[in-house]
């Protein structure tokens, strides 16, 4: 006789990629709040401190794409 504890019930891939939206979402925190850091130190190079901004948030984001797109690939 085996008892079941847990079930899981829809798509696993929803729930993987929820658990996989924590990294993006720490990396964007983690980018714009040094970023924040770095122009108050430095304002004169507002410039090149905000497009490496952009470009670590592109990086992130993709990562985030990437999670969403995979369960849709694999069918899980």
């Amino acid at each position: 006789m085996s008892t079941t504890l847990a079930a899981v019930e829809g798509s696993l891939g929803s729930i993987g990629y929820g658990l996989a939206a924590i990294g993006p979402g720490v990396g964007v925190g983690i980018i714009f709040g040094n970023g924040t850091q770095a122009l108050a130190r430095q304002p004169e190079a507002a410039g090149l401190i905000r497009a490496n901004q952009i470009l670590g948030f592109a990086f992130c984001e993709a990562l985030a794409l990437i999670g969403l797109v995979m369960p849709f690939v694999y069918g899980y």
